[in-house]
């Protein structure tokens, strides 16, 4: 443990990194623009440009996250701030195809889940992460992502962490029906249900129900009004023509090209070191995921108690004291 980055707890940088070190960009080639590197991208529509920004170096330690969605932005990651620098992690902030900071393409064709896996292909390669320092992290639709990226390409992984994502989409509507909607008030709900037959999902009622009944206690467990501003900026510039088809427009379970998608069965086959991560009030159900953890050939569970789809924020400490352990353990062996 190098002296200049060593804590009171004992808990000294992932992988050893000096404070010197890490916060040294001389040489890199995104160190004129502060760790920003627009990406070219190949896809049967053309060459488009994704956004990446980079923070702080780490040889043996690198992170490339992974937003959700599909349309959302790499904004509400910003937590990674107040606690991945201090641990000496290198992380990568990346807009995926389509979303706020990249190109946005009038192309309905290439928001198909292969292609979206081929551009995190050619993203990392253009990075330089290799199987000795690349870990993926993808946070709700970014945990499909990453699931597929892992199936297809896990040579290139260090390790795979899967947060707030279940296996199988059938088995996240089947959650959302017979659990969290049952949970919420019968008029509400069926109000809810009837805006959403008619079809009418951009009815500002829609929202005005959906905030205090199901987003302030299954996505993100702080009333709206207090909503942290990263969290608002991300949602702001959510891109429909991206969601929609992919995730569908129903808040209450996904009806779009994913409503079938179901890896559970080949989970067992990445054999990466591998962290899901849950939450007691998650909309996606902790009891799957905990089962996935023990699915895959060397994985583990980190549960956040008080959290909900976004524990990254309420339920931070939680949240991140068991990724940096993750990262940790790989990195040192005891995993």
């Amino acid at each position: 443990m190098t002296k200049d980055m060593s804590r009171a707890d004992g808990a000294g940088p992932v992988g050893g990194v000096s404070l010197a070190s890490y916060l040294d960009s001389s040489g890199r080639s995104d160190a004129l623009t502060g760790g920003v590197r627009l990406i070219p991208v190949e896809t049967p529509a053309g060459t488009f440009r994704v956004w990446t920004k980079r923070v702080g170096n780490n040889p043996r330690v690198k992170v490339l996250l992974l937003h959700g969605g599909p349309g959302i932005t790499h904004e509400y990651f910003e937590a990674c701030d107040s606690w991945l620098p201090a641990a000496g992690v290198e992380y990568t902030y990346y807009d995926q195809l389509g979303s706020s900071y990249s190109d946005q393409p009038e192309a309905p064709e290439l928001w198909e889940l292969p292609r979206f896996v081929d551009e995190v292909e050619q993203v990392r390669s253009a990075l330089g992460l290799g199987k000795e320092n690349f870990f993926l992290l993808g946070q709700s639709w970014g945990g499909i992502l990453a699931i597929e990226y892992a199936l297809k390409h896990q040579e290139h992984l260090r390790g795979l962490i899967v947060s707030n994502m279940m296996a199988s989409v059938p088995a996240y509507n089947a959650y959302a029906k017979d659990v969290l909607m049952p949970r919420m008030d019968p008029d509400v709900l069926s109000e809810i249900q009837r805006l959403e037959a008619e079809g009418n999902h951009e009815h500002p009622r829609y929202m005005e129900l959906l905030v205090p009944h199901h987003y302030e206690h299954h996505v993100l467990r702080m009333p709206a009004a207090e909503w942290p501003e990263p969290v608002n900026r991300a949602f702001r510039h959510l891109n429909p023509k991206v969601y929609v088809p992919m995730q569908g427009p129903s808040e209450l379970g996904a009806s779009g090209k994913l409503v079938d998608w179901d890896r559970t069965a080949d989970l067992a086959s990445i054999e990466v070191p591998t962290l899901v991560m849950g939450a007691k009030h998650d909309t996606m159900d902790p009891a799957h995921l905990e089962g996935m953890a023990k699915s895959f050939a060397r994985g583990r569970y980190h549960h956040c108690p008080e959290g909900s789809h976004l524990a990254i924020y309420d339920d931070q400490k939680s949240y991140f004291e068991g990724l940096l352990g993750f990262l940790r353990d790989v990195d040192s062996g005891a995993f």
